[in-house]
């Protein structure tokens, strides 16, 4: 009888951690992207994909400011909005999305830092991406738009890929508008 109390604690043990082991494991970015599209083409939405990870200040900033009651709704009713995670350090490596440092290279934002972030179609094309054209020419990567350049950017690409109202819009550059003063890219 002892034995098999303790034959039934090891099984239950076993498959508790690997149920916690499996449940840990992120979703691997290319099914997310996958997901998304497959979702914006139900709901009539373009895709924003944000690549970010867990100690970027600037990442958070980022959804603090997409999620903002003043505009979160314009977001979530244009876009699916997905998060890849990305370039973590130490024990927080495994909460990487499995494939996203891939999938950050292929859009050219392996070099750019993070927040990095892409508007898609719902097949998976690119139509914008968080690089701006600096004043020589060469792309930087917008990443949380702060400045004046950079929030007037990231409007622009919202007019062009979303159904949102000017209001909306003008909505989302205040939000934007208010990190400003705290930032020093």
């Amino acid at each position: 009888m002892r034995s098999l109390v303790l034959t039934l604690t090891v099984l239950c043990t076993v498959l508790s951690f690997s149920s916690v082991k499996a449940q840990q494991t992120p979703a691997a970015a290319d099914q997310i992207v996958k997901e998304a599209c497959t979702q914006a083409a139900k709901n009539h939405k373009k895709v924003f994909v944000l690549f970010h990870a867990s100690w970027c200040g600037w990442c958070h900033k980022m959804d603090t400011a997409m999620n903002d009651a003043s505009i979160k709704k314009a977001f979530t009713d244009n876009y699916e909005i997905r998060h890849i995670t990305v370039l973590e350090n130490g024990a927080n490596k495994a909460l990487e999305n499995p494939g996203g440092a891939e999938l950050l290279a292929k859009f050219h934002g392996d070099q750019e830092g993070i927040p990095f972030w892409l508007i898609l179609n719902d097949d998976g094309s690119l139509i914008a991406d968080s690089r701006m054209k600096d004043p020589t020419g060469k792309l930087q990567n917008v990443g949380c738009p702060a400045q004046k350049e950079e929030v007037d950017y990231f409007v622009g690409l919202l007019e062009k890929t979303s159904k949102m109202k000017r209001g909306e819009l003008e909505a989302v550059r205040t939000r934007f508008a208010k990190i400003a003063p705290q930032a020093a890219h």
